[in-house]
């Protein structure tokens, strides 16, 4: 792994071949099934980086591990942290034995086909981990040159998708006789929509004020 400061780099404190990285690894392994344990046991582990990602991450400990099976054959993986759901403070602690077991629990249930290599992991720290395959790209829709027929197939095909996650992971029955036969949830749902809009371009506005008056430094995205 190449680093790339400061948004991939190695730490001195994380090593592949450290007794700390190995226990966690196989901790993460025994989480797979069997048949994917055994496609991974064709790969050994031989470097651990940092790698920064987005904003929905700060403040949480995000890496890249690659994995070897042959000369031109490497595997790389995501090792994000997982912390505790905010939902704890309501509805009480998970089921789950860790924060990282509870996020793919989460995503197996939601999603129609997870992550070929989708596991969880804990380290000495007592931190929770969950782990993935790495894929380095952030697909966006063009919506800002969607005519209103476009938007609105995009808009039922993304409440499609959303519901049914929801259908998996709740009750379908429940789910249904709480929205009723009106329009009531509909236009709620809308309502909060605009404003939510509305207070995104607020906030955006007040940073752009706070850079200006050099409250924010601001670096320019190189490349």
């Amino acid at each position: 792994i190449k680093d790339d400061p400061p948004l991939i780099y190695h730490a001195e404190s994380l090593s592949a071949s450290s007794a700390e990285v190995l226990e966690a690894f196989r901790l993460y392994r025994s989480t797979l099934p069997v048949h994917r344990r055994q496609l991974l046991d064709h790969y050994q582990l031989v470097d651990l980086a940092i790698k920064v990602v987005g904003v929905g991450s700060v403040g949480t400990i995000c890496g890249v591990a690659l994995l070897m099976a042959g000369h031109e054959d490497p595997l790389f993986l995501q090792v994000k942290q997982a912390r505790p759901s905010v939902l704890e403070e309501f509805v009480g602690k998970s089921a789950c034995a860790s924060s990282g077991e509870r996020i793919v629990t989460g995503c197996q249930l939601m999603q129609s086909a997870s992550d070929l290599f989708l596991g969880w992991t804990s380290a000495r720290s007592g931190r929770d981990y969950y782990v993935r395959q790495l894929r380095d790209m952030k697909l966006k829709f063009p919506i800002e040159d969607f005519n209103p027929a476009a938007m609105r197939q995009f808009a039922e095909i993304c409440g499609w998708t959303l519901a049914r996650a929801h259908a998996r992971c709740g009750e379908p029955a429940q789910i249904s006789g709480y929205l009723g036969k009106s329009d009531k949830f509909d236009r709620a749902i809308a309502e909060f929509s605009r404003a939510y809009a509305d207070q995104t371009e607020s906030d955006h506005e007040v940073l752009i004020k706070a850079v200006k008056n050099g409250k924010i430094e601001v670096a320019a995205e190189s490349g």
